[in-house]
């Protein structure tokens, strides 16, 4: 039985979420417009302190919109302290709360999900490490990259 209350927060969580979705999706592409070095040069200054700021918040405030309250014990560890974090086993949706927690580091992901439209234009603003399942020499790549950017004293963001 549905009641009255689903009826009506059901399509405002929607559009919510919608709203929330086209303010990130703007967000990214303020901050990746006449981007420098088109993913191979960290993002530095204003552009990546508003991703960090902007996706982090508007995702927090997606995940409370579905209903998600997420409370926080501990210290996360620094850039420099760990330049790799690992999130396990990485299979939904409720990876995206461990990035807006960690302030929005870059992640591992497919490159087919950058084609993706909206989201390809958020993730692409994380400056992730696309993984093509067609290249043989992926994984070598991937394990290069993700070395190259954990040694780079801070100047690429963690990667998780």
């Amino acid at each position: 039985q549905i009641t009255l209350q689903g009826i009506i927060l059901l399509p405002l969580r929607a559009i919510c979420i919608v709203f929330i979705l086209l303010l990130a999706w703007l967000s990214a592409s303020i901050a990746t417009f006449c981007q420098p070095g088109r993913g191979f040069l960290p993002l530095k200054g204003w552009r990546r302190r508003m991703i960090q700021t902007s996706l982090s918040g508007l995702t927090r405030t997606a995940f409370f919109v579905m209903g998600f309250q997420v409370k926080v014990k501990g210290k996360a560890a620094s850039m420099l302290e760990a330049p790799i974090l690992v999130a396990a086993p990485h299979s939904s949706f409720f990876d995206a709360i461990i990035c807006a927690l960690t302030g929005m580091p870059s992640i591992v992901s497919r490159a087919e999900n950058l084609s993706t439209p909206v989201f390809g234009k958020i993730l692409s603003s994380l400056q992730p490490v696309a993984v093509s399942r067609q290249d043989p020499d992926s994984r070598k790549n991937t394990v290069a990259e993700i070395t190259r950017r954990a040694l780079s004293r801070g100047q690429w963001p963690q990667v998780i």
